[in-house]
């Protein structure tokens, strides 16, 4: 029997990461006990306090039903009152905000809403690859812009403003980026705001990733006129510590907000209540949460940097987030390269930088998500 796959996926490969863990795993199996430095997955737990209103909550006999498709009151007001504390933006929980499974969902969400056929979409290159996935599987076309070091990996306005756009619909932008680690100004997303109202294009911000060795979070939707040609994507998987937990959110107009639930209460019955009660426990910690997260990660950092060292790779030391992006030695021909050959001899797995666009085939990734034990482990195995 022969059935093919729809024509949305016949361009559309199985991610990365799910096929390089088949191969770890497979590794493993023989003996090898890989070290995985390529995933983004916090190994360290929720605060304590998160985890006892989960338990609390599902011990419950009332918190197993199905749940309201703009997610429970209690968890909006709590992500508006933290865009208040940590971004200084004011969001209306009852209009401007959006529970999601995840915000990974939210990409597809954004991109099924909005994108049909003829329709371009601006996506970063390096960047998430997620993005030109969901693109593909909408039926859009992702036209990527290439971003250099040398621009503090932003992308060039002016020179984007060049080409002909009258097709292009969405752009998708990712700060703190992913996977170089940069920043962007304030100054910048005033630009890409004031470029989406004279174009027309719809700027899509992802940003997991502003709490992590960072300590000025920004949001794109502190921007005058942001909401009105913006929509952002968070998530308390890296701030918190609750990757598998699934816990995202969307803010953006009312209208928006209106349209893109058009999609999902189509695809979803809500979010299991006591995820969105303990999400909103999360949200209310106070400072002290991630001064001590970061201290965690800063340590790791510097054995990651260490690492680095160790093969040669140069790197700038003022990058946030979860990961080190790094430059490879010109005696590589790319980060696939030097990445197999650390996995061949030392059974240790480095992110390749080509997994993100081809503007990253000279780098390397390597993810903070191990202990300092375990970094010390790997740099012993490749000096050796």
């Amino acid at each position: 029997m022969q059935i093919q796959v729809a024509k949305r996926l016949q361009q559309t490969e199985e991610y990365y990461f799910s096929k390089k863990l088949r191969e770890i795993d497979e590794l493993n199996k023989s003996g090898a006990r890989v070290i995985n430095l390529g995933i983004g997955s916090p190994d360290l737990p929720p605060h304590p306090e998160v985890i006892q209103t989960l338990h609390e909550q599902a011990s419950l006999p009332t918190t197993h039903g199905y749940q309201n498709y703009k997610g429970s009151p209690v968890l909006r007001k709590a992500i508006a009152d933290w865009y208040e504390r940590y971004y200084h933006v004011s969001l209306n929980p009852e209009k401007e905000i959006l529970p999601l499974i995840g915000s990974k969902e939210g990409i597809v969400h954004i991109c099924m809403t909005y994108l049909q056929e003829g329709d371009e979409v601006l996506i970063p290159n390096p960047g998430y690859p997620a993005y030109a996935s969901a693109v593909r599987l909408s039926g859009a076309t992702a036209v990527t812009y290439s971003m250099s070091e040398e621009n503090d990996w932003l992308p060039n306005l002016d020179e984007l403003s060049t080409m002909d756009l009258s097709k292009v619909k969405m752009m998708w932008i990712n700060y703190p980026h992913m996977p170089t680690g940069s920043q962007a100004t304030s100054t910048f997303f005033e630009d890409v705001v004031a470029f989406g109202q004279r174009h027309n294009i719809l700027i899509c911000h992802d940003n997991p990733y502003s709490f992590i060795l960072n300590d000025k979070p920004q949001s794109i939707m502190s921007t005058p006129g942001a909401l009105a040609v913006a929509i952002e994507l968070n998530s308390l998987s890296k701030s918190s510590n609750m990757a598998g937990w699934r816990i995202g959110m969307l803010v953006a107009a009312e209208e928006r907000i209106n349209e893109i639930l058009r999609f999902k209460s189509n695809m979803d019955s809500g979010m299991f209540l006591p995820l969105q009660l303990a999400a909103a426990k999360a949200l209310s910690l106070d400072s002290t949460w991630y001064t001590q997260l970061n201290a965690a990660y800063q340590k790791r950092k510097e054995k990651a940097l260490e690492l680095l060292d160790l093969l040669q790779c140069t790197y700038r030391k003022d990058q946030v987030g979860l990961f080190i992006w790094a430059k490879i030695p010109a005696s590589y021909s790319s980060g696939y390269e030097l990445s197999d050959e650390v996995l061949n001899r030392s059974r240790v797995f480095i992110t390749p930088g080509g997994i993100f666009g081809d503007a990253g085939n000279g780098y390397i990734r390597v993810s903070l998500c191990a202990t300092e034990q375990i970094f010390e482990e790997a740099i012993g195995r490749i000096r050796q």
